[in-house]
């Protein structure tokens, strides 16, 4: 008679473990957006040069990243832990600001998968707007950004290869 009640046991404990494990990685990937503090400069799909720099904000609870395309407006993007994945807020020049999050699968982050979850602002789903971003890590100073931008239901990714400026 004690089978059910180990197996109830381990299944109860497998239930408090896996939310710790998961806020684990997450924290991991806060640990990796804080890695790329500094200045990034690089190149778009087009050849246009592209800057941006990252900065860990209120005593490390969060990142703020500075993106400079050329031909475009300044945009700033916030990341912060949420439970087990990490939020961003985007500050965008067509001034509506998408929220997105993504929950790392390891504490190994080799990519970020941020989902849109909602924006402030935006009049309509139609209204053009940041929907999704990606953020792949290809080692300690080189990294690939894909956004995508959502507009009347059609999306238009826009990559940006940044290597770590030099001192």
């Amino acid at each position: 008679m004690r089978t059910p009640a180990i197996t109830l046991s381990l299944a109860g404990a497998a239930f408090i473990v896996a939310p710790l494990l998961a806020a684990s990685h997450s924290a991991g990937a806060l640990k990796k957006l804080q890695s790329l503090s500094g200045d990034w400069e690089g190149k778009d799909e087009k050849g246009q040069v592209v800057k941006s720099s990252f900065k860990s904000i209120v005593s490390g609870t969060g990142v703020m990243e500075t993106l400079s395309p050329s031909g475009m407006e300044q945009m700033v993007t916030v990341y912060s832990l949420d439970g087990d994945g990490i939020a961003l807020v985007h500050f965008c020049p067509t001034n509506n600001q998408p929220r997105m999050r993504a929950v790392p699968a390891s504490d190994d982050v080799k990519e970020l998968a941020f989902e849109f979850q909602g924006a402030t602002n935006l009049p309509s789903p139609n209204t053009g707007h940041q929907h999704h971003l990606v953020i792949q890590f290809e080692d300690q100073d080189h990294i690939m950004e894909t956004w995508t931008w959502r507009h009347e239901g059609m999306d238009m990714p826009m990559v940006f290869r940044l290597a770590r400026k030099k001192g």
